[in-house]
This record gives C-alpha cells, sequence and structure tokens, in this order.
C-alpha cells in the first residue's frame, strides 16, 4: 500500500470503530435515551421562526447573489427578527463590501430529505454563494453519519444543478453536547453524534473545490443559546454570521461558478 492508501485504510478504520462503539451505546441505553427524548419533545419551549423579510437587496459595492437554505437553525428560531438571526446578521457584514441579492429558504423541523425536496421545488437561479444549514433533525432522528453525508452529496449535486454557485458552504454541525435543552446522558450522546457527522464531512470536503465545511463552534456554547437551550440566539447567530462572513470574504474565486463533486 502507498501512504495514501495507508491513511485512507485508517481513517476508514477509525471510523468504523468509532460506529461500532455509537451502536454498542445506543443499545445500552436506549431506554434512557428514549425517555429522555419525549420528555425534552414534552417540556422545551418551541420558539417561532424569526420575522422579517426573506429576500431582497442590500449593501454597497460590487454584486454578489446569495442563497441561505435549512432548517430552524437558518429560519431564525431563538430570535424576534430576521436582523438578529443568521441572515440578517451575514448581510450585515457582507453588505459593508458588496451589494447583496439574497434568498433565505428555510422551515423549522427539516431533515435532509425534506430540504432537498423543498430545493427540488424552488425557482431555478444563479447564486454566487449557496450556505446549507442542515442536520440537527437528522441527528436527533439517528441518521447515521455515513448516510447523512451522502444526502449532503445529494443536496450539493442539486444545488450545483439548478443553482449553480461558484462557493457552496456546508455548515458544520453545531455542538449539541452543550445544548441544555437536553439532559445528560442524551446531551452527551447527542454531541458524539454530531462530532461523527462533522468527520465524515470534513474528511471529503478538503478534496472537493469549491464545496468547503464551517468547521463547527470551538467557543462558549452556554453564552451562544437562546431561551429554549436548543437554538441560537442572538449572540449565537453573531458568532456563526462572523465565521461565514470570514469564510466568503476570504474565497479567492466567488465568480466561478462550477465545483467539483
Amino acid at each position: 500500500m502507498n501512504p495514501l492508501t495507508n491513511g485512507a485504510f485508517a481513517a476508514a478504520l477509525a471510523d468504523a470503530i468509532l460506529q461500532f462503539q455509537r451502536t454498542v451505546l445506543l443499545v445500552l441505553l436506549s431506554p434512557i435515551l428514549w425517555l429522555q427524548g419525549r420528555h425534552v419533545r414534552r417540556v422545551t419551549p418551541v420558539l417561532p421562526e424569526a420575522s422579517g423579510p426573506r429576500a431582497g437587496t442590500i449593501g454597497k459595492g460590487p454584486r454578489i447573489s446569495l442563497l441561505i437554505a435549512g432548517d430552524s437553525g437558518a429560519a431564525g428560531v431563538g430570535v424576534a427578527s430576521q436582523d438578529e438571526a443568521l441572515c440578517g446578521q451575514l448581510l450585515q457584514r457582507l453588505g459593508k463590501q458588496y451589494t447583496v441579492q439574497w434568498q433565505l429558504m428555510a422551515v423549522t423541523g427539516l431533515e435532509s430529505p425534506g430540504l432537498l425536496q423543498m430545493l427540488e421545488g424552488a425557482q431555478t437561479a444563479r447564486y454566487d454563494v449557496v450556505i446549507l444549514c442542515i442536520g440537527v433533525n437528522d441527528a436527533t432522528a439517528l441518521c447515521s453519519p455515513v448516510k447523512w453525508l451522502q444526502w449532503q452529496h445529494r443536496l450539493a449535486a442539486l444545488v450545483q444543478e439548478r443553482f449553480q454557485p461558484g462557493l457552496l458552504i456546508h455548515s458544520a454541525m453545531p455542538p449539541m453536547q452543550g445544548f441544555t435543552a437536553l439532559p445528560q446522558p442524551l446531551r452527551w450522546f447527542m454531541g458524539l453524534w454530531a462530532q461523527a457527522m462533522n468527520r465524515q464531512m470534513a474528511n471529503v470536503l478538503p478534496l472537493l473545490g469549491q464545496r468547503v465545511m464551517l468547521p463547527p463552534h470551538q467557543g462558549n456554547v452556554l453564552d451562544c443559546l437562546a431561551s429554549d437551550g436548543f437554538h441560537p440566539g442572538r449572540k449565537g447567530y453573531a458568532v456563526w454570521a462572523d465565521a461565514f462572513s470570514a469564510q466568503i470574504l476570504a474565497h479567492p474565486r466567488r465568480e466561478q461558478r462550477r465545483f467539483s463533486l
């Protein structure tokens, strides 16, 4: 074997071991996790999506177009208005250098298959940048990290076909081990699951050019949560917007509309 093959084999073996460990943990803890999951769904307050427009033009300077698509995080659950949410805060940052034509497509509760269906029904258009924020509901439904990655590839293929972006950013799974709405050991277990999903994504995206992954948040999670202990609050969305803005502004070929799958 050459070094590259050895490295790929070692990564595959490590993933297989971790998958076996997750399966064993799931079997051993399933009664507790099931009861805790029911409790969380019963007692966690249901917050509305942020109010405000979901399309428009903002800023000054050269024109770029932006599509944000995803679940409740993209929809701004946890804050009152889109100005405080991910979309609004990201637009505020990009609008200092660009005239941004933007669109938000997001629905609370979406899993990856639902996002695929929504984008299939969306009007075909061209965007310079597409951001996908999806995965928490896949994780809570115990979609395996490998299967989740397959869904992200399907989403990327559809995005390229319908929207032809020069840059597609997959947002990493959030640090679910810090979600205070989840009791222990459910919080710990979901954190492991989310981290495994991120590893799957990180293992392949560096090889794929114009598709990139926004790294997971490494700071204080507690300060970033909304009142429900599950969604981002204003500060959480600010941190998220800062990271997206830095990645978009640093991208050297925003005009390129093709990426490898």
